[in-house]
C-alpha cells in the first residue's frame, strides 16, 4: 500500500457520507475544526475520531430530518473527538485499570507477540500454551516462555485453541498475508438491502427532540466498538436496549458505555430468553451485534432470521477481521488488530527508536463503533426513504485499513497529549459515582447527551418503554 496523502477532517467526512450513499446537500450543516496532530501518533487519528462522530450525528440529523424535523447544524472539534475516543472515566474516583497483567507485548524467538488477557478464559488459556500454571504464574514467567516460541507459530496456535494473540508485522508482511489482501478489496463498510419490507413506523419527532428519539435499538454487543457504536446512537435521544447474557464477563468500560442505555439479561441459550428476545425484535427498528462470524446465526439470530422476524430491520454487523478471507473467524481486539496489521511496528518506526508501540487510544474501536451508528442511522434513512430490510457491516481491520488511507502526519509523534479535565461530566451511575467524557459532536438545536444513568447489566426489564424517552 502506498503511502497516500494526509487527509483533513472535512475530506474524510465527505468520503463517508459519500460510501453511504447520502444527501450532499446535508453536508453543508457540518462544521469541522481543528487539525492533525492532536495526539502523539504518526497517524491521523484525529481526523478519523472526527470524521466517524460527526458522521454518525448528521447521519442521525438526516434521519430526524427525514421524519419531518428541520436539519441542524454539525459541529465537532477534532481535538474534542480524540479526547471522547480515549475513553477516559473514573468511578469514585477512581480510574480503572483497563489491562490485565498478563495483556500486552511479548519478545518471542524471532520478533514479537501481543497477548490479550482481560478475560479470564483467555489468560489461563495463553499461559497453559506457553506450559504455565495459571493460579501460580507471574508476568516474567511468562516472558521468559514466550522466548522459546517463534511468532507466527504461537499466533496460529493460539488461534488453534480459540485464544488471542497476535504476531507483530510490518505493513508490507501485514499486505502479503491472505487476509491482508481480502481486507484490501473490500470498501471500509456496507450497507446491504436483505429483503423486502414497507418503511416501519416511526414516532412524530418534535423540532425540539432529539433526532433518534424513538428509535429503537437492540445491542447485542460487549467489548469496545460496539457498546461505542449504542452508546453515540443513545446520545442522539434512541432507546437503546444493551442485551448482556448473564454467563459472560464484561470489561469495566461498561460503567462509560452504559450511559444512556437501558441494560438487560437475556439468555439466549434458553426457552425464556429466546421469547424475551423475539419480543424485543417485533419492535425494534435497528440490531447490533458483535459476535464472531456465525455466531448469532448459529443460535438462531443471523441478519436474514432478524429480517424475517422483524421485516425492516436494520442489522449491522461488527467482527474484528472482517467476514472474508482466512482470518474471517477469528476472535479479535483493538490492540491485537493494530499490532497483527502493522500499526505498532510503523509508529516506532516514526519514532525513530524502532520500539513498538500502539497509536494514543484504542481508535480502531473508537472509529468502528461511530461508523456503526453512521451505518445504523444512514440505513435506516434508506429505510425510511425505499422500504427494504438491511445489513451494515464493519470490521476494526477495514477501519484500520482506512485509517492507513489517511496518510500519515509529519512529526505527530512529537504532539503532546491534551488536557481533557474540561471535558468531562460527573454523574450519579449504577456503578458509582462516574465522571466521563462528554460527546464531542454539538448539534445547534437539540443537544447531544445521555439522559439514562449508567447501570450494571440487568438492572433493566427486557422490555421496551411504553413512551419515548
Amino acid at each position: 500500500m502506498n503511502e497516500a496523502p494526509l487527509l483533513n477532517g472535512p475530506e474524510v467526512l465527505d468520503d463517508l457520507w459519500s460510501l453511504a450513499g447520502m444527501p450532499a446537500e446535508a453536508l453543508r450543516l457540518a462544521s469541522l475544526t481543528g487539525a492533525d496532530p492532536v495526539f502523539p501518533s504518526s497517524f491521523a487519528v484525529g481526523a478519523a475520531a472526527q470524521a466517524t462522530a460527526a458522521a454518525a450525528a448528521l447521519a442521525a440529523c438526516e434521519l430526524g430530518h427525514v421524519r419531518g424535523a428541520a436539519r441542524q447544524q454539525v459541529a465537532v472539534d477534532m481535538r474534542e473527538a480524540a479526547i471522547e475516543c480515549t475513553g477516559w472515566f473514573s468511578i469514585d474516583g477512581k480510574v480503572p485499570d483497563a489491562w490485565d497483567a498478563f495483556s500486552g507485548l511479548y519478545r518471542c524467538a524471532d520478533g514479537h507477540v501481543r497477548v490479550h488477557a482481560n478475560f479470564a478464559h483467555h489468560r489461563g488459556g495463553a499461559l497453559r500454551l506457553l506450559g504455565l500454571d495459571p493460579r501460580t504464574a507471574q508476568r516474567a514467567d511468562a516472558e521468559q516462555a514466550m522466548l522459546g516460541w517463534r511468532a507466527l507459530d504461537f499466533e496460529e496456535a493460539a488461534a488453534a485453541r480459540k485464544l488471542v494473540a497476535t504476531a507483530l508485522r510490518r505493513f508490507d508482511e501485514w499486505d502479503a498475508t491472505p487476509q491482508g489482501r481480502a481486507i484490501a478489496a473490500q470498501p471500509l463498510f456496507t450497507i446491504e438491502r436483505i429483503g423486502d419490507a414497507p418503511p416501519l413506523t416511526l414516532p412524530p419527532l418534535r423540532e425540539d427532540q432529539r433526532p433518534l428519539t424513538g428509535l429503537r435499538v437492540l445491542d447485542l454487543t460487549r467489548i469496545l466498538a460496539g457498546p461505542v457504536g449504542g452508546k453515540a446512537l443513545a446520545a442522539h435521544g434512541a432507546d437503546v436496549m444493551l442485551v448482556n447474557s448473564p454467563k459472560l464477563p464484561n470489561i469495566s468500560a461498561i460503567a462509560d458505555t452504559s450511559r444512556g442505555k437501558l441494560s438487560a439479561h437475556i439468555d439466549l441459550h434458553s426457552d425464556t430468553g429466546r421469547d424475551a428476545m423475539r419480543c424485543l425484535v417485533a419492535d425494534a427498528h435497528v440490531f447490533t451485534q458483535g459476535y464472531r462470524p456465525g455466531g448469532l446465526q448459529a443460535l438462531g439470530w443471523g441478519a436474514e432470521e432478524v429480517a424475517r422476524l422483524r421485516p425492516g430491520i436494520v442489522y449491522v454487523s461488527l467482527t474484528a477481521y472482517g467476514t472474508q478471507g482466512p482470518w474471517a473467524g477469528r476472535r479479535g481486539f483493538d490492540s491485537l488488530v493494530q499490532t497483527a496489521m502493522g500499526f505498532n511496528h510503523a509508529e516506532g518506526e516514526a519514532a525513530g527508536d524502532g520500539k513498538p508501540r500502539p497509536m494514543p487510544m484504542q481508535i480502531l474501536d473508537e472509529a468502528t463503533g461511530y461508523l456503526m451508528a453512521f451505518g445504523a442511522a444512514a440505513a435506516t434513512v434508506r429505510q425510511q426513504r425505499e422500504g427494504g430490510s438491511w445489513h451494515v457491516q464493519v470490521s476494526l481491520a477495514q477501519t484500520g485499513q482506512w485509517l492507513r488511507s489517511l496518510g500519515r502526519v509529519p512529526g505527530g509523534l512529537s504532539a503532546t497529549r491534551p488536557d481533557w479535565q474540561a471535558q468531562v461530566d460527573t454523574t450519579d451511575s449504577g456503578f458509582g459515582r462516574l465522571t466521563a467524557l462528554r460527546h464531542s459532536a454539538r448539534l445547534s438545536r437539540t443537544p447531544a447527551g445521555w439522559s439514562r444513568l449508567a447501570m450494571p447489566p440487568g438492572s433493566h426489564p427486557p422490555t421496551w418503554p411504553s413512551t419515548a424517552h
